[in-house]
């Protein structure tokens, strides 16, 4: 399996050096679909100017990124196509290793639940092989590496990338079972983008399958591990933040970097649903309506934890979803990441009603952004609401693929209990409808 990746490694890295060193490279920079006002490299390099002058580089209202990133390319600035081409690499290499170990514990799972007949007998179909199971981590990997999302993201050099890679690691070690290393990633994810919060939920539930505790609010062993997980989490990101306060002498980054991405003071076009909703706002119903945007990400936590609490990885896929679609700043290089785990829901194809038309609509807004861009910016001959509408069609295209696989999810594991061939009191075929 190693030498597939490399090859695939070397294939990804190739095109990446090919596409910096082309006329393309500073097109795909300036795409709004690419980099937002948060993660832009033109934004990043002008940080590192004010800093060079000795002055803070968030006394403006250009750079928004954290501390830790900015001092990062200070002293590898001369590098940084190389950075972003070993971030992508390792994020790859650590969703490959991730999903590795994942499929071990699935079907370890799955042959004590088969050996205790907690299985329906006319299952044998959706029954997971080894074979079967064998090469998905390596297409995992080479879904995100040679995703166009994540090629155009790399050449771009949009910091997106850097915090896919901390995501990524933060799963890797939460698979892997190290709450201490699991709690530090996530904490570094959430100084770098905030959002990444909501992944605390998947990735407690997760830890205490590891541990065999059992999700009770009675139970002491409960709420021993959660409030330990939570210490660790807390102390990590109170540590990075200190670490960030010395570093520049100064809590200017908290309003610049935080307040910014909550406020949304910067209604440059993107792929989210922010910017145009918020440029038609009244000013005075602009703070109500922040607040209701953002509860988005945060208010389905809570009903996927109580749903899904069994399946805590799969949760984890659909936060990750959420998060790239109702973020205030995303990019592609957000939605890359949680489709690179595509194809670890590959058995669940079977029970998707519209894939095919689904991945067509996300294909074809992808190809219609920079088409309707050019219309409005340089022709002339449309106005915002056509981009915005082609990004409300992108996003609604999300929406609908996630609750298909959800769908799908639910549907598989109810046949997995009750039967593939469900029939009625009198005999007759029965419909299974979820509701």
């Amino acid at each position: 399996m190693a030498a597939p990746l490399v090859l695939g490694i070397l294939v990804a890295v190739t095109v990446r050096a090919v596409l910096y060193r082309s006329s393309l490279a500073g097109f795909i920079s300036e795409r709004v679909e690419v980099a937002s006002p948060l993660n832009a490299w033109k934004r990043v390099v002008e940080g590192l100017a004010l800093l060079d002058l000795g002055v803070s580089p968030y006394s403006g209202d250009v750079f928004h990124e954290t501390p830790l990133i900015i001092y990062l390319f200070h002293f590898l600035i001369e590098y940084s196509e190389l950075v972003f081409m070993i971030t992508d690499v390792l994020t790859a290499v650590a969703l490959y290793l991730a999903v590795q170990d994942f499929n071990k514990v699935v079907f370890k799972k799955q042959k004590l639940l088969m050996e205790l007949d907690q299985y329906a007998s006319d299952v044998a179909e959706l029954i997971r092989t080894p074979m079967e199971m064998h090469y998905i981590p390596l297409k995992v990997a080479l879904f995100y590496l040679l995703n166009p999302y994540t090629v155009m993201s790399c050449v771009a050099k949009s910091t997106c990338a850097i915090n896919n890679t901390v995501i990524a690691f933060f799963i890797l070690t939460t698979i892997k079972g190290s709450t201490l290393l699991s709690a530090i990633f996530l904490a570094l994810a959430t100084y770098q983008s905030l959002y990444p919060l909501t992944l605390f939920a998947p990735a407690l539930l997760y830890l205490l399958q590891r541990q065999f505790i059992p999700v009770k609010l009675k139970s002491k062993g409960f709420w021993l591990y959660t409030t330990q997980y939570a210490a660790l989490y807390l102390c990590s990101l109170v540590v990075i933040v200190c670490l960030s306060f010395f570093l520049l002498n100064s809590w200017d980054f908290i309003p610049s970097v935080y307040g910014f991405i909550l406020s949304v003071p910067d209604l440059t076009p993107n792929i989210g649903l922010f910017w145009y909703f918020f440029a038609e706002m009244f000013e005075h119903f602009s703070l109500f309506f922040v607040c209701v945007f953002q509860i988005n990400v945060f208010f389905y936590t809570i009903p996927l934890a109580v749903k899904l609490k069994e399946h805590p990885i799969f949760f984890l896929f659909v936060q990750l979803a959420i998060i790239s679609i109702f973020k205030s700043y995303p990019t592609v290089g957000d939605v890359a990441l949680y489709m690179a785990f595509l194809p670890l829901w590959s058995h669940l194809y079977r029970f998707l009603r519209n894939i095919f038309i689904l991945s067509c609509v996300l294909i074809v807004c992808s190809l219609l952004f920079p088409v309707l861009w050019h219309l409005w910016i340089y022709a002339g001959s449309a106005n915002s609401n056509f981009y915005y509408a082609i990004t409300l069609t992108f996003n609604v295209g999300q929406i609908l693929l996630i609750s298909d696989y959800f769908y799908a999810f639910l549907r598989r594991e109810y046949y997995l209990t009750h039967g593939l061939y469900l029939t009625r009191k009198d005999g007759t075929e029965a419909m299974l409808v979820l509701k």
